[in-house]
């Protein structure tokens, strides 16, 4: 069986693709890497998503790939880059897509993009579009709560359109009584289960996650 590589995205900002993508790593056995780091945080606990990703889940350096860029603001990537200049007279260059060319890595990859489908990482390039130059399937993180369905059905419909193919919708919060057979219902794609809120973030605690929700058979991975 082919190893699975996918693409993590999320229909908004803090929707939970960090938490997402490291359940996949854990279920996976996968490399983790997101090309592009906005909104570096100082201090012991902060850095990036790749240092919680590997905190978390106490992974080996190898499994945890460097960023193509790693940007300081905590804003939009092709805003982010601008600001490394230091100067709004002179800003930095602008993304090179070059740099985002899929890692080589032997079995399962987790790829996590920053912020949503249509999040410019250069003004000529959409984050989409980035999706459609890797080549990868997409799983899609959507809040659980009010105002998922219209994020949500949105982010298929502009999957749709572009032809990505998706492996399914994974909410993340308290479940919700009617969102998730709504989007059942109108997504068009499966619906993997919601993850609720956790006690602490760890290898054990999703792990068992992984499991309760069945996420080997519903993405096709059983061994």
């Amino acid at each position: 069986m082919t190893p699975l590589q996918l693409v993590v995205c999320g229909t908004d900002t803090d929707v939970g693709k960090t938490v997402v993508s490291a359940l996949l790593v854990q279920g996976l056995g996968a490399h983790y890497w997101k090309p592009v780091q906005c909104g570096l945080e100082p201090g012991p606990e902060g850095g990036g998503d790749r240092e919680r990703v590997q905190r978390w889940l106490q992974l080996p350096a190898e499994r945890v790939l460097p960023e193509a860029y790693r940007l300081g603001a905590p804003v939009s990537p092709h805003w982010a880059s601008a600001l490394e200049g230091g100067d709004p007279r002179r800003p930095g260059p602008p993304l090179d897509p070059e740099r985002l060319a899929l890692p080589a890595v032997q079995g399962p990859l987790v790829v996590e993009t920053a912020g949503g489908l249509l999040v410019p990482l250069r003004l000529d390039l959409l984050q989409i579009e980035q999706i459609q130059r890797w080549g990868l399937p997409v799983l899609l993180v959507a809040r659980s709560g009010l105002g998922t369905l219209n994020h949500t059905l949105l982010s298929l419909e502009a999957l749709r359109r572009r032809q990505i193919p998706v492996l399914g919708v994974l909410l993340n919060g308290e479940p919700h009584p009617n969102n998730a057979a709504t989007l059942e219902e109108l997504g068009g794609v499966p619906l993997l289960g919601c993850l609720p809120p956790l006690p602490q973030l760890d290898g054990p605690t999703l792990a068992e996650q992984w499991q309760r929700m069945d996420l080997s058979h519903r993405l096709g991975v059983d061994a």
